[in-house]
C-alpha cells in the first residue's frame, strides 16, 4: 500500500497520482496556496482488485456495447457491487487510517477527491466523471475510497472512455484526501478564455462550497478581465439562488438558499479579484499552458483546489468564433427570446426538446437542442446526439459547458428559465458565441461536423519539414492524442511507466505473475502505440527508473539506498547487472518485431560510452534479436557519451537521441529538482551546445540519425539550434508538436533562403 504527500509529488508521477494529483503536487512545489493533503496511490487501487482476485470478472463485467443503455447500467451496477462488497485488505485499511491521523492529528475534515490516471490530459478531460466527497472524517474515510475506486466504473466513465479509445484495464485511480477549505466564497478561473483561447481571464464566483458552480447547480458571477492589463471588460452579477455549505451540526454538505441580500451581490471585491488574477498567473507561468483553476476563499485568504490545462481551445478556436459572430444569429426572427453565458461555440438551429428527468432523454433526436435546468453525466448519449444545448443554471465550467465544448455543440448556459420559457417542439436557434436563443431558424449555421474539423481535428494538415518532427509518449493511455498531432512519430516511449503502473518491481511483478506476464505487460504497453503510429517509428526506451521510484512499489524493500538515485543504479547500469530481468525486456523487443511491428525502435539509456553498448548489443543478440536488421540506439545524457559517441557507432547503433534533463544537469551540475540551485539549470548553456553540437557533427559523418528526446526539444531557441547543426529528428511534448512544426518549417526556409542569397 503506498502513499504520498502532496509534496512528494510531481507532474513524472502521474501515472502513480493521476492527473488531480499531480497537479496538486506540482502547485504545491511552485509555492501555490494549495491545502495539505496525501495521494491513496494508484498502485493501491490495482493491489486491491488483483490481490482480491476481483480484477478479472470486473474487466469482463464493463466490457459493454455502450450504446446499449441497459447493458451500461448493468456493467456499472455489477462493478459497483464488486467493489464495495469486496473487504479491503487490512494491511490497506491501517494504511489509510494511519496516514489521515498525521493531518492536522486525524481531526480534520477532508476533500476525498477521485484522480484517474486518464485525466486532465492535454487532449482529453475525463474530469468530473469521477466521484468527489466533501467534509469527510476518519470514520468515513475508508468507505470513500472505495467508493471513489467504484466511480472508475460509473456509466458515464464507461461511456467516456470507450469513445476516446482508453481501455478499461489500463486506466487506474488514486484518490486525493485534502484538508478541506470552508469557504466562504469559491468557483473557477480560465485564465485564457475556453473557447476562443483568447487573452481573457474568465472568473466565476459563487458563495460556499466550489461544488455549486463546477456542477453547474448556481449560475455564478462572471468576469471577464484583459490579461495584460487587469481592466475588467465586463461583469455579470447573476441571481444566485442556492450555495453548497457544511453544516455545522453535522458536518456534511448540505444545499441550502442564498440569503436575500446576498443573492444578487457581487461575490468579489477588487482585491479578491487581483489576488485570483496574480494566482493564475502563476499557475500558466509554471505550467506553460492557459489554466482551468479551482480556488476558495476563507478567512481573506485564497486557496487553489485545481488546475489543470484547458483542453478546448485549438489553433482554429478565435477562429470558430469569429466566423461565428458574422451571422447575427437573429435567423428569420430578430426576436431573441433568451440570453445566458456563452459556453460552446457555434450557431445551430433546431427543435427545443425540454428534458426535466432523465427518462425524458428518449425524445432527444439528432439534430435537437436539449433544452434542461442543468446537465448530468448520465445525459451524455443523448447530448452527443444533440445540436445544441441549454441550461437554466450554470457557467463556463458547468458539466453542459464542458461536454459541449469537448462535443464541438453549440451551447448557452445560465439561462434562468430556458426550460420554462421555450416549448417542447419549438424551432430555434441557439448562438453559442453570443449566449443568446432566438425564435426560428439561423440565416448561416456550421454543422457539428465543420465545429470538430475547426476545434479538435482528427488528421491536422502539419507543414512540410526536412527534419522530422516526432512526439513524446510518456503514457501509452495518450497514444491517440498524440497520433493525431501529425507528428512523424514517437521520438521517446518510456517503458518503466508499463511497469511502474503494475505497482511491483521487475523482480516481484515476475516472482509472482511469471516472466510470460511480464512480457506481456510490455508488449501490451508497446502495442498500444505502435497500432496508432503505424508504419511510422516508434522509439522505445529501456527501462530507467531510479531506485527511489522502485522502493515505492511492492518488492522494493530490496532495493539499494542511494545517496543520489539520479547518479546510481538505474538505465543501463541496472540492466546489464541484472541481465536475467533485461533478457524479459528484450524478448518483448523480439515478439513485437516477429509479429509484424517493424516500426518498433530500442533504445538505451545513460549510457557512457562504446563499452556499455556493445555488452548491450551482445544480450539483444543473445535473445535472438538481429541488431543488423533491427533499428537501435543510444540516448547521449552524460558528458561522457557525448565525448565519446564515435565508440559507440562502432558498435552498430542507427541513431543517437539527446536527453536534455540528464546531459543539462550532468553538465552544468545541476539538480532540476533542487529548488536552491534550479534556476541554473539551463539546457541552452554553451556547454551543453557545445556537447550536442559536436554529437550531431559526428553522427553526420558516419551517417547516423540524431534526435532530440529531452522537453526541451520544445523551444523555439534550441529548435533552431539543432535544425542549423544537422539534427535528423526531433520528438516534442505533445501540446508543443505543432509550434515546433512551424518553427522548424520557418528555420529550414530561412536557411534556403540565405543559401541562395
Amino acid at each position: 500500500m503506498a502513499v504520498l504527500w502532496l509534496d512528494e509529488i510531481g507532474a513524472e508521477d502521474l501515472d502513480s497520482v493521476g492527473g488531480k494529483g499531480a497537479s496538486l503536487g506540482e502547485m504545491t512545489a511552485a509555492g501555490l496556496p494549495v491545502p495539505p493533503g496525501f495521494v491513496v496511490t494508484a498502485g493501491t487501487y490495482r493491489e486491491f482488485i488483483e490481490s482480491t482476485g476481483i480484477d478479472e470478472e470486473l474487466f469482463a463485467a464493463v466490457d459493454v456495447d455502450t450504446e446499449d443503455s441497459t447493458a451500461l447500467a448493468e456493467a456499472e451496477a455489477h462493478a459497483k457491487e464488486l467493489i464495495l462488497e469486496t473487504e479491503m485488505p487490512e494491511h490497506i485499511r491501517q494504511g489509510i487510517v494511519d496516514t489521515y491521523a498525521d493531518l492536522d492529528d486525524g481531526e480534520a475534515f477532508v476533500a476525498v477527491r477521485s484522480s484517474a490516471t486518464a485525466e486532465d490530459l492535454p487532449d482529453a478531460s475525463f474530469a468530473g466523471q469521477q466521484e468527489t466527497f466533501l467534509n469527510i472524517t476518519g470514520e468515513d474515510l475508508v468507505d470513500r475510497v472505495k467508493r471513489c475506486w467504484a466511480s472508475l466504473f460509473t456509466q458515464r466513465a464507461i461511456y467516456y472512455r470507450q469513445e476516446q479509445g482508453f481501455a478499461h484495464d489500463i486506466v487506474d485511480i488514486a484518490v486525493v484526501v485534502q484538508r478541506m477549505v470552508d469557504a466562504e466564497k469559491s468557483g473557477v478561473m480560465f485564465t485564457s478564455h475556453p473557447s476562443t483561447g483568447e487573452p481573457k481571464i474568465i472568473i466565476e464566483a459563487a458563495w460556499g462550497l466550489g461544488e455549486a458552480v463546477v456542477s453547474g447547480s448556481v449560475s455564478p458571477d462572471n468576469y471577464v478581465i484583459d490579461r495584460e492589463t487587469g481592466e475588467i471588460l465586463d461583469a455579470t452579477i447573476a441571481d444566485k439562488k442556492t450555495m453548497m455549505e457544511k453544516d455545522p451540526e453535522t458536518g456534511k454538505t448540505i444545499e441550502r438558499e442564498v440569503d436575500e441580500e446576498l443573492r444578487e451581490a457581487q461575490v468579489l471585491d477588487e482585491p479578491e479579484v487581483e489576488a485570483l488574477i496574480n494566482l493564475g498567473k502563476r499557475a500558466e507561468d509554471h505550467y506553460g499552458d492557459p489554466q482551468d483553476i479551482e480556488w476558495a476563499i476563507t478567512g481573506g485568504d485564497v486557496y487553489m483546489l485545481q488546475s489543470r490545462p484547458i483542453t478546448t481551445i485549438s489553433d482554429a478556436g478565435a477562429g470558430a468564433g469569429a466566423d461565428a459572430a458574422v451571422s447575427d444569429g437573429s435567423g428569420d426572427s430578430d426576436d431573441v427570446l433568451l440570453k445566458g453565458v456563452g459556453a460552446s461555440p457555434g450557431i445551430v438551429s433546431g427543435a427545443a426538446r425540454i428534458v426535466r428527468k432523465l427518462d425524458g432523454l428518449d425524445k432527444v433526436g439528432e439534430g435537437d437542442i436539449i433544452v434542461t435546468e442543468m446537465t448530468t453525466p448520465d445525459m451524455v448519449p443523448a447530448m452527443k446526439r444533440a445540436a445544441g444545448i441549454v441550461t437554466d443554471e450554470g457557467g463556463m465550467t458547468s458539466h453542459a459547458a464542458i461536454v459541449s465544448r469537448e462535443l464541438g455543440v453549440p451551447a448557452v448556459v445560465g439561462t434562468g428559465t430556458g426550460s420554462k420559457v421555450l416549448g417542447d417542439g419549438q424551432l430555434v436557434t441557439i448562438d453559442g458565441d453570443r449566449g443568446t436563443i432566438s425564435e426560428g431558424t439561423a440565416d448561416e449555421e456550421t454543422t457539428k461536423e465543420d465545429r470538430l474539423d475547426e476545434v479538435r481535428p482528427q488528421n491536422p494538415v502539419k507543414p512540410m519539414t526536412a527534419t522530422e518532427i516526432k512526439v513524446n509518449v510518456s503514457i501509452p493511455e495518450a497514444a491517440e492524442r498524440a497520433a493525431q498531432t501529425g507528428a512523424d512519430g514517437v521520438g521517446l516511449l518510456r517503458m518503466e511507466h508499463m511497469i511502474l503502473s503494475t505497482n511491483e518491481t521487475p523482480e516481484h511483478y515476475i516472482e509472482n505473475h511469471g516472466e510470460d506476464a511480464y512480457v506481456d505487460e510490455i508488449i501490451r504497453g508497446v502495442r498500444g502505440v505502435a497500432d496508432e503510429f503505424y508504419p511510422r517509428p516508434v522509439r522505445v526506451r529501456t527501462l530507467d527508473a531510479p531506485t527511489d521510484e522502485f522502493r515505492q512499489l511492492e518488492g522494493g524493500e530490496d532495493e539499494p539506498h542511494e545517496h543520489n538515485p539520479m547518479l546510481g543504479y538505474r538505465g543501463i547500469r541496472r540492466s546489464l547487472d541484472r541481465p536475467d530481468v533485461f533478457a524479459h525486456e528484450l524478448e518483448a523487443f523480439r515478439r513485437l518485431w516477429d509479429m509484424g511491428y517493424d516500426n518498433v525502435e530500442l533504445m538505451l539509456p545513460l549510457v557512457n560510452d562504446g563499452e556499455d553498448v556493445r555488452r548491450a548489443r551482445t544480450l539483444m543478440e543473445e535473445a535472438g534479436i538481429d541488431t543488423e536488421k533491427r533499428d537501435w540506439g543510444v540516448m547521449v545524457e552524460t558528458p561522457a557519451a557525448a565525448l565519446t559517441v564515435e565508440s559507440m557507432i562502432e558498435q552498430g547503433i542507427d541513431f543517437a537521441s539527446f536527453g536534455t534533463n540528464d546531459l543539462t544537469q550532468y553538465t552544468l551540475a545541476v539538480d532540476r529538482n533542487n529548488g536552491n540551485v534550479a534556476d541554473q539549470f539551463d539546457e541552452l548553456h554553451p556547454a551543453v551546445l557545445e556537447l550536442i553540437a559536436g554529437v550531431i557533427g559526428t553522427c553526420r559523418e558516419h551517417d547516423v540519425a540524431t534526435s532530440i528526446c529531452g522537453q526541451a526539444g520544445s523551444k523555439p531557441e534550441m529548435a533552431r539550434f539543432l535544425v542549423n547543426e544537422g539534427v535528423s529528428s526531433i520528438s516534442a511534448n505533445i501540446d508543443a508538436v505543432r509550434d515546433v512544426q512551424h518553427e522548424v518549417k520557418r528555420i529550414e526556409q530561412q536557411l534556403l533562403l540565405d543559401s541562395v542569397r
